[in-house]
């Protein structure tokens, strides 16, 4: 019956998703246009995509969520990053796709795809109004090959599968994920029948991690790496979710279920170094762990907010002699001996910040903040590291983001004609998943659980974001002077008040309409 209610609620709700015009309740988009208009006088379009700079305002005032803050630089990264995402979208033959580099990469697949952030992209996107550019480049990635997968989909380490599902938890598109199922179910054996070893864990070359010249791995090296394996671990839970949703038989949904299971328990026990209390790479040479610290050991609670005893991980992200640094949460362990010394300006995992791997730690610390209590890292450390990304993404004033950078300087290691507007990272996701805390869920209550940390700021609200076909507002204002709505934390759903608190703490609104209920009820 679980199943039958949950299908029958997502095949109503994606007859709605497109179907709502309702406004932004408090925030008017024009009032930052005026980000947009500076930023296209920052550059000379080297490269002009679907949106060019002339029609980027315009593009972002029909899709993107509104946000508004009293720290101007967070307001000013979060219009910024929209507007670099729109540089990457790609008109083709087949659809729209999205781009990781604006110029042409010679180990890039048919329209300079590359898969490695691709799961940065869709986390990303889920929050566009407009689903069909996301929608076409996940038909172009798994179809575009004459109805096959490009032929580097799998060239790359991926969690495709968990960003698809929760690219669905934010619009509830039911067709859509009836369609692509069988494609990502192929995916998912696929991945099993060329990385999966003996012993159930996954292995992987360091490069085809998107992470090239780590302290422990090499080019060559098949190794069970926590970074693959979690990501198998997320696409295997993700896809028995989708399989339920689709109306799969449980037998299959439960064999992929226990696949998750197993595979959880085998990271466990192979790659939790209980010594150096980390999840490390497990040595193809010898079976035996790398003994190094570096920040794929926090990926796991990217796809399940508590680890039970291995939280404890946690403890060294704020450590100044581990990962903390003066600009960014470090790759590598900075007391190993062999952090940064690789080099420089290769590409190098040995130390240096990524952003591709910071945002890939903030989303997991907010899952462990949200699943368990602040007890090895808090909202303030969330906050703290948000606002070193947000000071990092500053290059003589101005907004800039790239490759990686080093990390007491703040300086991007790669050339500017190569790597700007990098498409690698997610920061948007960060503002409104973690800072302003909108959890999304496959239900009818909606979690809003804010990471900022008491009295930081007076106020701030997220507008105008398409959610299960709805438009949600979130609002906090302390002394409810600034938006006239009441004091405290409120959740809007179509401008109607479905949660408050007069503190900043975690809020849980019914978002379903009336008609919504009625038709749950006549379903059970």
């Amino acid at each position: 019956m679980r199943k039958i209610v949950a299908i029958c609620f997502y095949i109503l709700l994606s007859q709605v998703v497109q179907a709502q015009n309702d406004q932004p309740l408090i925030l008017k988009a024009d009032d930052y246009k005026h980000y947009v208009e500076r930023f296209n006088t920052m550059e000379d379009e080297n490269v002009k995509q679907a949106i060019p700079n002339d029609s980027a305002w315009d593009w972002m005032k029909a899709n993107i969520p509104l946000f508004e803050c009293p720290q101007k630089d967070f307001e000013e990264l979060f219009y910024y990053r929209w507007w670099t995402f729109r540089k990457h979208i790609e008109q083709t033959p087949q659809g729209y796709a999205i781009t990781e580099f604006l110029v042409p990469r010679t180990y890039a697949d048919k329209y300079n795809l590359i898969s490695s952030a691709l799961g940065h992209h869709i986390y990303e996107s889920r929050w566009l109004h407009d689903k069909k550019y996301m929608d076409d480049n996940l038909h172009i990635w798994y179809r575009g090959n004459d109805g096959k997968p490009l032929k580097k989909l799998r060239f790359y380490s991926s969690w495709n599968i968990d960003a698809i599902y929760n690219r669905f938890l934010v619009n509830g598109d039911t067709a859509f994920i009836k369609d692509m199922l069988p494609d990502l179910e192929a995916d998912f054996r696929a991945w099993q029948q060329e990385k999966q070893l003996p012993n159930g864990l996954y292995w992987q070359y360091d490069v085809r991690d998107a992470m090239e010249e780590t302290i422990s791995g090499g080019r060559k090296e098949k190794n069970a790496r926590p970074s693959i394996n979690a990501y198998m671990y997320g696409n295997a839970q993700a896809l028995r979710m989708l399989q339920i949703f689709a109306g799969v038989p449980d037998s299959i949904s439960d064999s992929i279920g226990i696949s998750a299971i197993k595979l959880k328990k085998l990271m466990n026990e192979n790659l939790w170094n209980n010594k150096q209390q980390f999840f490390e790479v497990r040595k193809e040479q010898g079976d035996t762990l790398s003994n190094v610290r570096e920040e794929i050991g926090f990926i796991p609670w990217y796809f399940d907010g508590s680890w039970g005893d291995k939280d404890i991980a946690w403890k060294s992200l704020t450590n100044v002699k581990t990962f903390c640094a003066p600009y960014g949460i470090t790759t590598a362990d900075r007391s190993h001996p062999l952090f940064r010394t690789h080099g420089c300006c290769k590409c190098e995992w040995d130390g240096a910040v990524w952003p591709f791997a910071t945002s890939q730690t903030l989303t997991a610390m907010a899952n462990l903040i949200n699943r368990t209590k602040e007890k090895y890292v808090t909202k303030k450390d969330y906050f703290a590291q948000l606002q070193t990304l947000v000071k990092s993404q500053y290059v003589n004033g101005k907004p800039y983001i790239g490759e990686y950078l080093d990390e007491k300087t703040g300086v991007w290691l790669k050339g500017e004609e190569r790597s700007r507007y990098y498409n690698h990272s997610t920061f948007n996701d960060l503002i409104i998943t973690g800072l302003v805390g909108l959890r999304p869920d496959h239900g009818r209550f909606l979690t809003v659980n804010p990471l900022l940390p008491a009295k930081t700021w007076d106020w701030f609200c997220l507008d105008n974001v398409l959610y299960h076909g709805k438009i949600i507002t979130i609002i906090w204002d302390k002394t409810g002077t600034k938006y006239h709505k009441g004091k405290g934390l409120s959740l809007w759903m179509n401008g109607k008040k479905v949660a408050s608190s007069s503190q900043l703490k975690k809020i849980t609104g019914n978002i379903w309409s009336d008609e919504e209920k009625e038709r749950d009820f006549m379903v059970r």
